[in-house]
C-alpha cells in the first residue's frame, strides 16, 4: 500500500521534505561563513568558533543516539512535526543571543531537535521511495543543502553584514514556520512500520545494535563526514586571511558552488543509481581529494581561481554524500530504518563536532590573521575519506536491482 495520499505525488513530498531539510542546513552552514564577522563581533577565537560549531552537532549527535531505540515506535509525520517545531524554537533563540555563551546553548537546542527532524526526513524517504529510486530520491533531498549554499547562505550573509548577525537566525525561524505549515497540511501518516508489533520493533533495535553490516554503514559514515567537516568550519577564515578573498564577496563562495550542486547532486544519484554506488562514490572520492590538497596548499589567489576550486569542492565533497546516503539507506532492512536513520545521523552529527574540535585545536591564529596549519587539515581529510572508502566497500546492500544478501 502506498504511504503517499493522492494528493501529494512522490516527487512534490520529496520536495517538501527538501524543503524542511534546506532550513536546518541553512541554520547550519550560515554559522560558518560568518565565521570572520563572528570572532571579531563575539571576540572569540578559532577554538571557540569551532566550539561553536561543534556545539550544534555533538548535541544533535547525542539526542540522536537517546532518540533512536523510540524511532520506530511513532508515526513518522507526527514526531517530524514536534521535532521541527523544537527547531525553530532553537532558531528563535539564536535570534535572541547576543554573546557567545548563550549562542553555544541556542545552538545545542537546534542541534538537539534539527538532528532527529534529519533523521526522520531520511527514513521517510527511505520508506517512500523504492530501492530502484533510492539514491535518486537522496540526491533531491541533498539539493537542500545545494539550495542552502545557492539562496540561504548568500542570503544570511546579506543579511548579516545589512544588518546584525542574529538576522539570519530571524530568517531561518520564519521559513521554518511557513514550511511547517505546509508539513501539517499537506504530509500524510507515514506509520507503515508501525505494524509491526512493539515487541518485534524493540526486537528489531537491539538486532540493529548487534548488526555487523549497520556497524559497517556507521563507521562508514563517521569516517566521510570526519573527512568533510574538517574542512568546513574555518574554511571562510581561511578564504578570507589566506587565500586574500574579500570578506565583503563571501557569499560568492557559497552562491556558486550551491548553483553547481544543485545540477550535480540529482545527477551524481541518477549516476549511482546506474553505474553503482560505491563506484561513483570512489570516483567522488578521487577527485575530492585532489581539489582538497590543492586548496590546502594554494598561495593568495585572484578571486576567480578561488572561486573555481571552491566550486569544485562543493560538487565533488559534498557530492560523497549522495551514493553514501543511498548506500547506508538499503544497509539494513525496513523494520530497523527508522532506528538505523537515526544512528546514522547521530553518528553523523558526532563525527561533524569530532571533525570541528579537531580542526579547533589544529588551527592557529598568525597575528596577521592568517590561519597556521590549515594544510595539516587537508592531509586529514584525505586521510578520512580513503579509509570511508574502504569501510563503505565492507557494507552489503540489499538491493533489488544489485542484489546482495544483508550481513546478519
Amino acid at each position: 500500500m502506498s504511504l503517499i495520499k493522492p494528493q501529494i505525488s512522490e516527487k512534490a513530498l520529496l520536495i517538501l521534505l527538501a524543503t524542511v531539510q534546506f532550513t536546518h542546513i541553512m541554520d547550519f552552514m550560515v554559522m560558518m561563513p560568518m565565521g570572520p564577522q563572528l570572532m571579531r563581533e563575539l571576540s572569540i577565537g578559532p577554538g571557540k568558533f569551532s566550539g561553536m560549531v561543534a556545539a550544534y552537532t555533538f548535541s544533535a549527535g547525542l539526542v540522536g543516539l537517546l532518540a533512536a531505540p523510540f524511532m520506530d515506535r511513532f508515526d513518522r509525520r507526527k514526531l517530524l512535526l514536534f521535532t521541527f517545531a523544537g527547531f525553530i524554537v532553537g532558531s528563535i533563540a539564536c535570534g535572541l543571543s547576543h554573546t557567545a555563551e548563550t549562542l553555544t546553548q541556542a545552538r545545542i537546542v537546534c542541534g538537539a531537535f534539527g538532528g532527529v527532524s534529519s533523521a526522520l526526513i531520511m527514513a521517510i524517504v527511505s520508506d517512500v521511495v523504492p530501492p530502484v529510486r533510492r539514491a535518486a530520491g537522496m540526491g533531491i533531498i541533498m539539493t537542500a543543502f545545494s539550495a542552502a549554499a545557492a539562496l540561504g547562505v548568500p542570503l544570511g550573509l546579506y543579511l548579516a553584514q545589512k544588518f546584525t548577525w542574529e538576522t539570519p537566525f530571524f530568517t531561518v525561524a520564519g521559513i521554518g514556520l511557513v514550511t511547517w505549515v505546509f508539513l501539517w497540511i499537506y504530509l500524510p501518516p507515514v506509520r507503515e512500520h508501525l505494524k509491526t508489533s512493539s515487541i518485534l520493533r524493540g526486537q528489531a533495535f537491539w538486532a540493529l545494535l548487534r548488526n555487523v553490516n549497520a556497524g559497517w554503514a556507521l563507521l562508514f559514515m563517521f569516517m566521510l563526514v570526519i573527512g568533510h567537516m574538517v574542512m568546513i568550519p574555518l574554511l571562510s577564515p581561511y578564504l578570507v586571511h589566506n587565500l586574500g578573498f574579500p570578506e565583503e564577496h563571501l557569499s560568492l563562495v557559497y552562491l556558486i558552488g550551491g548553483m553547481l550542486t544543485i545540477f550535480t547532486s540529482p545527477l551524481v544519484g541518477r549516476l549511482a543509481d546506474r553505474l553503482g554506488r560505491i563506484q561513483v562514490l570512489g570516483i567522488m572520492v578521487v577527485v575530492a581529494g585532489t581539489v582538497v590538497l590543492t586548496i590546502t596548499h594554494a598561495p593568495r589567489l585572484p578571486m576567480a581561481g578561488t572561486l573555481c576550486l571552491s566550486g569544485l569542492f562543493f560538487i565533488f565533497a559534498s557530492g560523497r554524500f549522495v551514493p553514501a546516503q543511498a548506500i547506508g539507506s538499503l544497509a539494513v532492512p525496513a523494520s530497523q530504518r527508522g532506528a538505523f536513520m537515526s544512528l546514522n545521523t547521530c553518528v553523523r552529527d558526532l563525527g561533524g563536532g569530532v571533525a570541528a574540535s579537531l580542526a579547533g585545536l589544529i588551527v592557529t591564529t598568525a597575528p596577521t590573521g592568517e590561519m597556521l596549519h590549515y594544510n595539516q587539515i587537508g592531509y586529514l581529510a584525505v586521510g578520512a575519506s580513503v579509509i570511508s572508502y574502504w569501510l563503505g566497500r565492507r557494507v552489503r546492500t540489499q538491493d533489488i536491482t544489485h542484489p546482495q544478501p544483508v550481513a546478519a
